[in-house]
């Protein structure tokens, strides 16, 4: 067996491909579109590459991909913590803990080149994307942008010594009726703080995506692991959920005048994506765009909900949560996730629970010295 980096488009498509073979035998894996990936991984199209720096490598054995990794240094996130810490993500191996000890140690060795005492994820490429192992849940599927692995993955990572960094919930809730004391309470929040609410306005997306750009970086400025996000990354992400976000989704929590908070839900398009096992561009995206306009997705996930610090804990989180599981109903949805939030972060999943959520999913970051 032998780990070599990623060098040529060669490599590059067997890089993709390997959690393709590896998890088509899981009904519950989402295969994601193969040109995404690609365009994420792409150092010209992806604007993490602005500030950070990415090696691939792969495993193989008798001539055959048995594994792969990324070792990703943010320079960003280094800037703000200074603790040291290079990551990995992009993670697939088969269950063999050789297989995974190469993968660690030719990522491990990269880091140590550039400085880093230790190595933690997985994240692709930050907590903003992809982020964190499964632990608990393997029985129910991932919504977008949420990870699903084996089971053998938490074996092999704890077997060659890495441990808990921290932990991400999620929480699901199936609930079709608003309770009548959240609706009280809802509207006795918005008499007493002057808090005006309103979805985006898919006219003035422009603004309305400047606007998103103002409170993010703000309101998550204080979570455990948070990087900025820049402009560029935003506008990034807003293309990619342009052609199937829902305006009523995005709500705006504004007083006097001034954005104080927002939040996003969007479609679960995993849906339409784990019938697709190719991970082929068509007919899977003509599919994912007819379920979404004709509204046949029932899933979907909370996925961001920021308040500017000094009106959290007023009742504005209350409000974007109402308004969010009550559009969603309106349209159709019928099941819903919120993801993720730190295990510690008591306010936030007071909230959820209050709208009826429960956790049942757990992910993980990892650690270890390098």
């Amino acid at each position: 067996m032998r780990v070599r980096a990623v060098e040529n488009a060669r490599d590059l498509r067997e890089f993709i491909d390997l959690p393709y073979r590896l998890h088509r035998a899981d009904p519950l894996w989402a295969p994601p579109l193969r040109i995404d990936v690609r365009a994420r991984l792409s150092r010209k199209k992806n604007p993490f590459f602005e500030h950070g720096e990415a090696a691939y490598f792969l495993a193989e054995r008798e001539g055959r991909v048995v594994g792969r990794i990324a070792a990703i240094a943010n320079r960003r996130h280094d800037e703000i913590y200074h603790d040291g810490v290079a990551f990995f993500g992009f993670f697939e191996t088969v269950d063999d803990r050789r297989v995974a000890e190469c993968l660690f140690d030719a990522a491990g060795e990269w880091a140590r080149r550039r400085g880093y005492a230790g190595i933690r994820g997985p994240a692709s490429f930050s907590t903003n994307e992809e982020c964190g192992l499964l632990v608990e849940g393997f029985d129910t599927p991932p919504t977008l942008m949420m990870t699903h692995n084996p089971r053998y993955y938490v074996a092999l990572l704890e077997a060659i010594g890495f441990r808990e960094s921290k932990n991400l919930w999620a929480f699901q809730s199936s609930q079709t009726e608003i309770p009548a004391r959240s609706e009280r309470a809802v509207e006795r929040i918005r008499r007493r703080m002057g808090v005006s609410m309103h979805a985006l306005d898919r006219k003035d997306l422009f603004a309305e995506v400047e606007r998103i750009k103002e409170i993010y970086n703000a309101a998550w400025e204080r979570n455990w692991g948070f990087v900025p996000m820049t402009g560029r990354e935003i506008d990034h992400l807003a293309r990619q959920f342009r052609p199937v976000y829902i305006p009523e989704l995005v709500p705006f929590a504004e007083k006097d005048g001034r954005v104080i908070g927002f939040g996003l839900a969007i479609p679960d398009l995993n849906e339409v994506l784990r019938t697709n096992r190719s991970g082929r561009l068509f007919p899977a995206v003509i599919r994912l765009l007819w379920a979404v306009r004709r509204r046949k997705l029932r899933r979907m996930r909370v996925l961001l909900l920021g308040i500017l610090p000094e009106y959290r804990g007023r009742g504005v989180d209350a409000m974007l949560w109402h308004w969010l599981w009550s559009r969603g109903l309106r349209h159709g949805f019928r099941w819903g996730e919120a993801s993720w939030i730190l295990e510690e972060n008591a306010p936030m999943r007071n909230a959820a629970e209050r709208m009826g959520f429960e956790h049942y999913k757990t992910y993980r970051l990892y650690e270890r010295p390098i």
